[in-house]
């Protein structure tokens, strides 16, 4: 059985919102696995973003399997920033933006952040619009913006689930999504598979002047992603409102690593195969720097039927992690500034960045792609917080990381934000 890093059981904390023994107790006990499956599958769709197509396949039709050990290793940090997000909702009862409102005292400070928070939910707002927007020109040949306006609302009816069937509901929705991202992006790796040698070769971390670098930070920005820590903690916190007592959350904790273990092993295949397949079909091929070049290009090679399985995956991952950002931004929102706005409403507000560059004729994979390195500025702010708060006995309790663990999240921080400081010196030295 896989054991927590917490520690002992003998040291709950009595005002912990998890801490009070309840009858329920007795029922999560002998709760089936799958029933507490979910919050980390939801939360997961945000690695499988439009902006993680873009990077992905960008990445391997330029560098063919250089960046491999990227996408690895990004999907490595990723599991256990995922976990420990979810572990402070479930242990605390709150979110990781709640919490952050609550203990950043100067309402100066506490704006700053969210001004950076909001950025980075309009960033993955973007890449989401936009890579919905292309999936239903490729498909039907709608104008971008048409597109765009069509995804939105799409994302809205499913908002509306959320905020009227509930979690449960909102969550087979969106694995629903899911599950149509997983066959569109990994069924022409079983067409085209790579080369297995190129493959190992890619393991090896190295990077082939700046553009791979920024290729890279794209690529860790649209794995790793800001939204989704803040909203992991809140999903986890609205899907086990009421259970409660030590025996519970220790069930639910460990019910969760399976959670994020099944839904970082979806992400990780579906994203790597994405990687794999523009490396083994499409690398020197001109245009296939763009999703729209990808999709032609995927068409003459391996035929229709591979891109128009590619295409409809892209549409689902455009709807499905719009609304997922959706969420979270408005968690964001109503945790650091104390405001509670209808997700619809925002929804709304957040759909105009995206239209306006729809609008302008920007192209689209270079917006999807500058997204995602926005988004890899944005990981240290919710990254640094999460594990120096989950590292708080007075926080978690019992349920505090062990060092390792600690440890662990600060070499994540550490090599993040190192890499983005790479980044901004090989842009702005011109090396």
């Amino acid at each position: 059985m896989l054991k927590d890093d917490a520690g002992t059981q003998d040291d709950v904390r009595p005002d912990s919102p998890r801490a009070a023994s309840s009858p329920e107790i007795t029922t999560v006990a002998s709760s089936r696995l799958l029933w507490l499956l979910g919050p980390a599958l939801v939360a997961g769709v945000a690695y499988l973003d439009p902006g993680n197509v873009a990077s992905n396949m960008t990445a391997g039709a330029r560098y063919g399997y250089l960046l491999v050990w990227v996408v690895v290793a990004g999907n490595v940090m990723a599991w256990l920033i995922q976990y420990l997000s979810a572990k402070l909702g479930i242990v605390t009862g709150t979110s990781l933006p709640e919490i952050l409102g609550v203990r950043m005292r100067r309402p100066l400070a506490r704006r700053l952040y969210w001004v950076q928070a909001e950025l980075v939910a309009m960033a993955t707002d973007l890449a989401e619009i936009i890579g919905g927007a292309v999936a239903l020109h490729l498909l039907f040949g709608l104008p971008l913006l048409a597109g765009g306006v069509i995804t939105g609302v799409i994302s809205m009816i499913v908002l509306t689930v959320q905020t009227r069937r509930g979690p449960r509901t909102f969550e087979r929705v969106i694995v629903a999504l899911l599950l149509i991202i997983a066959v569109g992006f990994t069924a022409g790796v079983f067409i085209s598979p790579p080369d297995a040698g190129g493959v190992v070769s890619g393991l090896v971390p190295r990077f082939e002047g700046t553009n791979s670098v920024l290729l890279a930070a794209s690529i860790l920005g649209a794995t790793i992603m800001p939204h989704a820590i803040y909203a992991h903690s809140a999903l986890a916190r609205d899907r086990f409102p009421a259970w409660q007592g030590e025996k519970a959350t220790r069930r639910l904790l460990w019910a969760t690593k399976w959670d994020v273990s099944i839904a970082m092993a979806i992400a990780g295949t579906v994203n790597l195969s994405i990687l794999l397949l523009a490396a083994s079909a499409l690398q020197g091929v001109a245009g296939t720097d763009t999703l729209e070049g990808a999709y032609a290009a995927l068409a003459t090679t391996l035929g229709p039927a591979v891109a128009t399985i590619f295409a409809v995956g892209l549409l689902a991952s455009g709807l499905a992690s719009t609304s997922v950002g959706a969420y979270a931004g408005a968690e964001i929102m109503h945790g650091l500034l104390h405001v509670r706005v209808p997700l619809l409403a925002r929804r709304v507000v957040t759909l105009i960045p995206a239209l306006l560059i729809l609008g302008a004729g920007f192209d689209p994979t270079q917006a999807l792609v500058l997204s995602q390195v926005v988004l890899s500025f944005g990981i240290p702010f919710a990254l640094i917080p999460l594990v120096w708060l989950t590292a708080q006995r007075g926080i978690l309790g019992t349920y505090t990381n062990r060092w390792f663990t600690t440890v662990a999240g600060a070499v994540c921080a550490l090599l993040l934000v190192a890499l983005n400081v790479v980044l901004l010196v090989l842009l702005f030295t011109g090396a």
